[in-house]
């Protein structure tokens, strides 16, 4: 008999709140259908820091290198064999012909206010040909060995590619 008083209640509620129920069921049934934005994890806005340009990259080792002890003050130039290299991400279509071919598209990617951009999918750092640091400490050989390892570090370049300088 519990039963039978339950289903009666239930019903007694149902029907007392019936507009309620059907505004709930269509609201949650609202929230559940797809916007669009499924695949979509973050805005295109915010995209992955673009590398820096090679003058910030000379300033920024330029004051770092300042802070070397005993190095002092210090000037730097870089000079580059290549610039930064964008890869966009292609799709590659085979034709079923007697050719064979296949055809070749970048993928374009449009953000919300419908602007349109390659899929970047690989970005590669210039490449240094050199480097020319003077600085007021560069007579120590410690100073000098701590300026053209920390030089290395950031460009790729061997030690044979680094001058190190006195600055008069």
């Amino acid at each position: 008999m519990d039963g039978v008083k339950r289903k009666q209640k239930v019903m007694e509620f149902a029907s007392k709140y019936r507009y309620a129920i059907l505004i709930l069921v269509i609201g949650i049934g609202l929230m559940l259908l797809p916007t669009g934005n499924a695949g979509e994890k973050e805005p295109l806005d915010s995209e992955p820091p673009v590398p820096q340009p090679q003058s910030n990259v000379q300033q920024e080792l330029q004051r770092i290198l300042t802070q070397i002890e005993g190095a002092g003050r210090v000037e730097v130039m870089l000079t580059m064999a290549s610039g930064e290299e964008i890869r966009y991400q292609t799709d590659i279509q085979l034709s079923g012909g007697e050719n064979g071919g296949q055809q070749q598209d970048t993928v374009i990617i449009t953000d919300g206010k419908h602007a349109q951009q390659g899929l970047v999918s690989k970005r590669i750092p210039p490449t240094y040909q050199g480097a020319i640091v003077v600085c007021q400490g560069a007579d120590q050989p410690t100073v000098r060995l701590a300026v053209t390892d920390a030089v290395s570090k950031v460009t790729g370049l061997n030690s044979s590619r680094i001058s190190v300088l006195k600055m008069k």
